[in-house]
């Protein structure tokens, strides 16, 4: 007589839907940020190069935090670091409001709160995302990558409309918002720490329990990351660099990554300064996300079946060749209507990109390891991204605003064309087969 396990229920998983709720709220806060400062910095300076500095800047600062970032998550308890990065989030807030509320928004001022910002977010917002493997089983992860790709969809159908409504009556009300957002996720951080098992609880220089999935890890690797002796940050980063880049498996992925998040995020950020400077308002420019989100909302909805049933490889190989065709469509499209439904092409395919991926790296990276190989991750896939506002504002000035865009397009092709060649990415299973494809690299 045979018995079947019942899939594990999200739905039910208290802990789950708490750090949904934290991660949510720190995420919208980030949205409304990130879509209001470089339209504020564009109406400070007049100038697109500018504006797109204090990104590029921003960008720069989170990359290079977020490695930091990676061994926090490895040496102290997850949750524990997400209350304090919300409580930071909070004091950072209520300093952009005050700055807004005296008049006091400059390109100086507005580069300081980009730099504070973003390395609260490198430092912090990594103990997050890994601490998902703490609450939710291998067998729900796919699952929980998919949902947090509806939520993100939710984020970025909200973010932009609410983003130019507030900037329209002020920018203090971006912060005042944001500060509240930060605020809601710390709550609901604090809430989640006080859920957790007496027995799981463990100091904060000790590294968390590995799971019965961690059986997928390079051992070797792992024995070197929680090897005993004084805590050493460069050498614990090296160890997340060192064991993601022996795994075949994931490191052909990552360098597809980075290129193919330079060429969107240079199309995007073309897309929006070009409207911009054409007169269009905040709020016309943020309902620009709109066609966007309702494109990864409904996309969401597939991902899970989509995750099931096709390989992942044959998923991200797919899914950024359409979203790179899409990037093309970018550049007759002139009017806002026209351009939300483009990027709703584009953005079809994503979550099902990020469910796989996300899905498959977070079942083959062992919980003590999870942190730095997370940063290391980000850092490759956001390794590009500083460059995105510099080349699309210097773009704009001297090439004008087709030219940028064929540009994001090439680079885009090239991406698609190396994700083709990749056999390690070609061969990714379908979730079902996760562990046991990851197994065979744990040895090697």
């Amino acid at each position: 007589m045979s018995t079947t396990t019942a899939p594990h229920s999200l739905i039910r998983n208290g802990r789950y839907l708490t750090w949904l709720v934290s991660d949510t709220a720190k995420g919208l806060a980030s949205a409304l940020f990130g879509f209001a400062i470089p339209l504020i910095a564009l109406f400070v300076t007049n100038d697109p190069a500018q504006a797109g500095a204090i990104s590029a800047v921003g960008m720069t600062i989170r990359t290079v935090t977020t490695v930091f970032g990676g061994v926090l998550a490895d040496r102290h308890r997850r949750i524990v670091m997400m209350v304090t990065g919300s409580l930071v989030g909070v004091i950072l807030s209520v300093a952009f409001t005050a700055l807004a509320l005296a008049d006091a928004l400059t390109f100086v001022t507005l580069l300081i709160i980009e730099i504070l910002l973003a390395a609260r977010t490198g430092l912090f917002d990594i103990a997050g995302e890994s601490a998902v493997k703490e609450i939710v089983p291998d067998d729900a992860m796919g699952r929980a990558q998919a949902a947090n790709q509806g939520r993100d969809a939710m984020l970025q159908l909200a973010g932009g409309p609410l983003g130019g409504v507030l900037l329209a009556a002020g920018a203090w009300l971006i912060g005042a918002v944001m500060a509240f957002c930060h605020l809601v996720a710390a709550a609901t951080a604090w809430m989640l720490q006080r859920s957790v098992p007496a027995e799981s609880a463990a100091p904060d220089t000790e590294t968390p329990e590995q799971t019965p999935s961690d059986a997928a890890a390079d051992t070797g690797l792992v024995a070197a990351a929680i090897a005993v002796g004084k805590p050493n940050a460069m050498r614990e980063i090296a160890e997340g660099f060192r064991w993601l880049f022996s795994r075949v498996d994931l490191r052909g992925v990552l360098f597809v990554a980075t290129i193919i998040n330079l060429g969107f995020s240079t199309a995007l950020t073309t897309v929006i300064y070009a409207l911009q400077q054409q007169g269009y308002t905040p709020l016309t420019i943020g309902l620009l996300s709109t066609g966007a989100g309702i494109a990864m909302l409904v996309g969401a909805l597939f991902a899970p079946m989509l995750v099931a049933r096709v390989p992942a490889g044959t998923i991200i190989i797919g899914g950024l060749a359409v979203s790179a065709i899409g990037v093309i469509g970018l550049i007759p499209s002139h009017e806002p209507l026209l351009l939300a439904l483009v990027l709703a092409g584009i953005m079809f395919f994503i979550p099902a990109i990020n469910a796989a991926l996300m899905g498959y790296f977070m079942v083959a990276t062992p919980t003590q390891m999870l942190g730095r190989a997370n940063s290391a991750s980000a850092v490759l896939g956001m390794g590009a991204l500083p460059l995105a506002p510099l080349v699309a504002g210097i773009g704009l000035s001297l090439i004008g605003r087709e030219s940028t865009l064929i540009a994001a397009a090439v680079i885009c092709a090239a991406a698609v064309l190396l994700a083709i060649s990749n056999a390690a990415l070609r061969a990714l299973p379908a979730e079902s087969g996760w562990s046991a494809h990851a197994a065979q690299f744990a040895t090697r």
